[in-house]
């Protein structure tokens, strides 16, 4: 990894890589500009182009041309590294011992996607149907159909294959890429085209939008070698700077949502591409900033994506707020739509999120009765294990309090009741909040699993675990297997991966038995559903014994 890191610096020279964020002066032997994240009134931000070395004074960062890449893009370490070894020139896999083969094809799926791109694209300004559709119906200006590269994919079913396979594209190459169906044609057919990009810019699928009626509605990629939908935020690629610059990120519900504030002028808006939220799409946009701006419906699934948000963000130091007054409009497409100065101001009015969740509480349940007040005060008390900070947490519980007509120490003398029972009863299978679902022991022997798979030549025994395709993962599998398994006195692989695969799935069991542990806690006691994820914990329990 050192060699590969000594290449990429002698091919660039860290006045260039900060040269292309930082407008930089020279100062006597070093050269100095202002800091990418807007925190200084004077220059503050120092660049030693003889040591390689970097420091932001006003942000309190510093480091070389990888951690600086890492910073000011908001990615991981790996992600610099491919992207400065791009740059310089460097083939990573020389130095990393990763399969050529699978570097191979994530290159030749980038290269296909990126054609798939201009193809649609072409394909949109000359069909005049659908020029109407997005730039009369939807609204788009041309400045922004040619920021998020926006296109359309012809009817006919062949026509991105066609002229995929004449520039040299296999079945196989175009089927990696996520670009074909199940009968190996099309699998976008007359649909607006919409690019997930990553953060260097690549295009790594897409989110089709169906122009006629059918469903479904919109249409995504699948998962492939690029695109992990889990880790993918769209619209960060168009929407870092202007995060870095304004202090906050807004996630909305909907890629539309992100494309019309852009056009609005809130060009920090990003969306986490129809699946839930992650932690991970947290940890990548807390890399950016702390303050993070919620846009999400007020009925009950937002509701509850705000409460999972909220679970998410608590270890992670985020000013989580949600942006709520639409004047009326659904969303905040329609509420561009109507005004785009509306959506500014929302933006800039949000409420802290625990807030708007306690006032939800209060409108869905009738706080005049006892009962109705007990369950304010059960999923009031359950949100309030989420805030960390001592301070806000007691401003919050004063509040509650208040709202019930009782003190304070009656409401915490039921939380600390409520978190024994739990505790104790047999009954209750509810854990603490930040439950961690899988162990440390389990994703150890994981990695002891696959590094036999990979590197001990295991025939007769069936480990359960995919091989990764992550070339980092597969030179930590290879040390895993030298220093726990190639050194062994007895170097039977078979005999060790069958004891190491027994303990494994009596982890599986256990991971399984906490990950439905988790789920009882968001359901009704009385529920079928709750009722049934009682019957599994029982029966997983039985193979514990």
């Amino acid at each position: 990894m050192n060699d590969l890191k000594d290449e990429i610096k002698s091919r660039l020279s860290v006045e260039d890589v900060v040269g292309q964020y930082v407008e930089l002066k020279r100062a006597g032997r070093s050269l100095k500009g202002r800091s990418p994240w807007g925190v200084d009134k004077t220059p503050s931000f120092m660049v030693s182009p003889e040591k390689g070395i970097w420091h932001d004074f006003s942000a309190n960062k510093g480091g070389d041309i990888f951690t600086f890449i890492m910073e000011v893009e908001g990615i991981s370490f790996k992600e610099a590294l491919e992207k400065l070894a791009a740059r310089a020139g460097v083939d990573i896999t020389k130095y990393q011992g990763g399969d050529p083969a699978v570097s191979k094809k994530k290159a030749r799926a980038r290269e296909a996607l990126s054609l798939a791109a201009k193809f649609y694209q072409i394909c949109l300004v000359r069909n005049q149907k659908v020029c109407e559709y997005v730039f009369y119906k939807r609204n788009l200006n041309r400045k922004t159909v040619a920021e998020f590269k926006i296109g359309y994919s012809p009817a006919s079913g062949r026509a991105m294959l066609d002229i995929l396979r004449k520039r040299g594209f296999s079945l196989d190459e175009l089927e990696a890429a996520g670009l074909l169906n199940r009968k190996k044609t099309d699998l976008f057919r007359d649909r607006m085209m919409v690019p997930f990009i990553d953060t260097s810019g690549s295009v790594i699928g897409f989110t089709a939008r169906i122009l006629k009626t059918g469903e479904p509605k919109y249409l995504n990629t699948p998962e492939t070698l690029l695109f992990n939908k889990s880790r993918f935020v769209f619209g960060l690629f168009q929407a870092k700077e202007a995060i870095r610059r304004e202090g906050y990120a807004v996630i909305v519900e909907g890629n539309m949502d992100v494309i019309s504030s852009h056009q609005a002028g809130v060009k920090s808006a990003v969306a986490t591409s129809g699946t839930a939220m992650t932690e991970q799409h947290l940890k990548i946009l807390s890399n950016l900033t702390s303050d993070i701006r919620l846009a999400y419906d007020g009925d009950s699934a937002g509701v509850k994506a705000t409460e999972r948000a909220i679970m998410l963000a608590g270890d992670l130091g985020i000013d989580l707020t949600v942006i709520s007054d639409y004047h009326g409009a659904k969303d905040p497409d329609e509420l561009i739509q109507k005004d785009p100065k509306l959506w500014q101001d929302a933006v800039n009015h949000s409420v802290p999120a625990v807030d708007w969740l306690l006032q939800k509480y209060e409108e869905n349940l009738d706080l005049s009765s006892a009962p109705g007040k007990r369950k304010y005060s059960d999923v009031a008390l359950k949100l309030l294990e989420y805030v960390k900070d001592e301070v806000e947490r007691a401003s919050y519980e004063t509040k509650i309090a208040k709202k019930l007509g009782i003190d304070v120490a009656t409401l915490r003398e039921k939380g600390e009741r409520l978190q024994k029972k739990l505790e104790q009863s047999p009954k209750h299978y509810l854990k603490k909040p930040k439950t961690k679902v899988k162990s440390d022991k389990l994703e150890k022997l994981e990695n002891s699993l696959l590094a036999l798979k990979v590197y001990g030549g295991i025939v007769k025994t069936k480990i359960p675990l995919e091989i990764p395709d992550d070339d980092a993962k597969l030179a930590e599998l290879e040390l895993i297997f030298n220093s726990e398994h190639e050194l062994s006195s007895t170097q039977d692989y078979e005999k060790e991966a069958k004891e190491l695969l027994a303990i494994y799935q009596q982890e599986i069991a256990k991971a399984k038995i906490a990950e439905l542990n988790n789920k009882l806690s968001e359901l009704e006691e009385d529920s079928e559903e709750y009722l049934e994820i009682l019957h599994s914990i029982n029966e997983l329990q039985k193979t514990q014994k």
